[in-house]
């Protein structure tokens, strides 16, 4: 169940020059974070998904990346669910939906049985001038303030993989530090793949600022670039 910590106020979201923003309370609109991360991906990782494109098809591709997002979204609808209710819902027959709720469980009982104190999911946050987001969910995970962030994957991945899920979590643990003064230096990712094997990456108070600069390197690059 949801403790009421912070007062966070809902925040637009507008399309500019095909770039998502975001509305801010002051008037002024600012990039994602999603949108920040995608303009300044770097070459190499631009090749690779060119590459892999290639190799299985863009049909195929774009059936992968279709049923992975459904999947996604199905899963983290379960989970808000409970953080909101404190209670999973109930399945229906559909074998994708069985999938996804079976996902869901399995974050449940090996990550979120970890948060002791829920303060919310979905938040909008913000970095005043900057960037913003919505992060997937906040609390107190192993005595610690924290961002979490729920991950769906095809297959399981390496923690070398998977750079953009850290900055992401920096990027929102810092714009919750500049907007609601709070000091959250710890960032989690729960993650299951399609084969329900459950997986936990962890961004603790000694990486912290390491990638807190390379995230503001990238933001950098952005308004420098765009």
């Amino acid at each position: 169940m949801i403790t009421n910590k912070f007062n966070y106020k809902s925040i637009s979201r507008e399309t500019v020059d095909g770039k998502r923003h975001y509305c801010l309370p002051d008037g002024s609109k600012v990039p994602s974070v999603t949108t920040i991360l995608d303009k300044t991906k770097p070459l190499e990782k631009k090749i690779a998904l060119a590459n892999w494109k290639k190799r299985v098809g863009e049909v195929k591709a774009q059936e992968i990346v279709t049923e992975a997002a459904g999947r996604g979204t199905r899963m983290h609808k379960y989970l808000e669910d409970y953080v909101n209710h404190d209670v999973l819902s109930e399945a229906g027959t559909n074998p994708f939906s069985q999938q996804s709720r079976r996902m869901a469980e399995n974050i449940v009982a090996r990550g979120l049985c970890n948060v002791t104190e829920f303060w919310g999911t979905e938040v909008p946050l913000y970095y005043s001038g900057l960037y913003a987001g919505t992060t997937d969910c906040l609390g107190v995970w192993c005595e610690k303030p924290a961002i979490l962030d729920f991950k769906q994957t095809n297959k399981p991945k390496k923690r070398e993989w998977i750079d953009d899920y850290f900055l992401q979590l920096a990027a929102y643990a810092l714009a919750h530090n500049n907007t609601h003064g709070t000091d959250i230096r710890t960032g989690v990712i729960l993650m299951c793949s399609a084969d329900n094997e459950y997986q936990e990456f962890v961004l603790d108070e000694s990486e912290f600022d390491y990638w807190s600069g390379k995230w503001f390197d990238r933001v950098e690059q952005y308004y420098r670039e765009n």
